[in-house]
């Protein structure tokens, strides 16, 4: 799974968070097997039965039949290496909690439209 999100890079790894946001319709930041299986299929991102337990269980490390989105991508890239997550801290996080009013962890576009002009 590794080799194949790594040649097909960033497009499907956001493809596949977007899929994710849209199949987790109670907001909780978690998603079934069953969910995580179809997001697969629909990037074509296709692991052997026996692989694809195996990366669910390195996913659902508390036992809860769910996973989240950072759990996913941990396994599937490994961590930030230590220069990219200071950078993330320094330029991205800030600009982000301006832009997250309600404390949420998610921002959404009527937010957006607060703080930014397209003119």
């Amino acid at each position: 799974l590794r080799e194949t999100l790594n040649k097909r890079g960033v497009r499907v790894l956001m493809g596949i968070g977007k899929h994710f946001q849209e199949a987790d319709v109670d907001r909780s930041g978690l998603l079934s097997q069953a969910a995580f299986k179809e997001a697969l299929q629909v990037f074509h991102l296709e692991v052997p039965e026996g692989d694809l337990e195996a990366l669910w269980l390195a996913l659902d490390d508390s036992k809860s039949d769910k996973v989240d989105y950072g759990d996913f991508t941990r396994v599937a890239f490994g961590e930030m290496s230590e220069h990219r997550k200071a950078f993330v801290r320094k330029v991205r996080f800030p600009a982000y909690m301006k832009l997250d009013f309600s404390k949420t962890g998610s921002v959404p576009l009527v937010d957006i439209r607060k703080c930014y002009c397209a003119k």
